[in-house]
């Protein structure tokens, strides 16, 4: 943050987080309350058609900016951003958190002037807030889904 601010002087800096996760079809199972030795209920979609769900939030304020993208790389990842800047304010650099994913540490990853990324130390999936939000959507609204296409 010190880095960003030195170099920005000029614009109000804001700090997010973001992540992927893949959503779809053949998704996580949740669990579910039910007498004992018997089978739950629920319906069960054995097809394996997924999109990945891009997010960045502020852990402070929750605003937020998300994308449904059919794939992730380098390419999604610059459209992304791209989005993101857009979305900012005029005067906002946004110092963005996320994880070393090979698509976001690329050479030919387009980064927009009003943002700075941050990467996290390896394998620390810990330190990032939006990961939290993954799970709860995981939980509440993605389990056992049937889409009908």
């Amino acid at each position: 943050m010190k880095a960003a601010a030195a170099e920005h002087l000029e614009r109000r800096l804001q700090l997010r987080c973001q992540d992927e996760a893949r959503i779809g079809q053949n998704g996580r199972t949740a669990h579910r309350w039910w007498e004992r030795g018997q089978c739950p209920a629920g319906l069960c979609d054995k097809r394996f058609t997924s999109a990945y769900l891009c997010a960045a939030a502020c852990p402070a304020t929750g605003a937020d900016f998300a994308l449904v993208m059919p794939t992730v790389s380098t390419t999604a990842m610059s459209l992304f951003l791209d989005g993101f800047s857009r979305s900012l304010e005029p005067d906002v650099q946004a110092v963005l958190v996320l994880d070393q994913a090979g698509w976001h540490g690329s050479p030919t990853l387009v980064v927009p002037d009003n943002i700075t990324l941050v990467p996290l130390p390896p394998y620390s999936p810990e330190l990032n807030p939006v990961e939290r939000g993954w799970l709860y959507l995981r939980e509440r609204f993605l389990s056992h889904p049937l889409l009908d296409d």
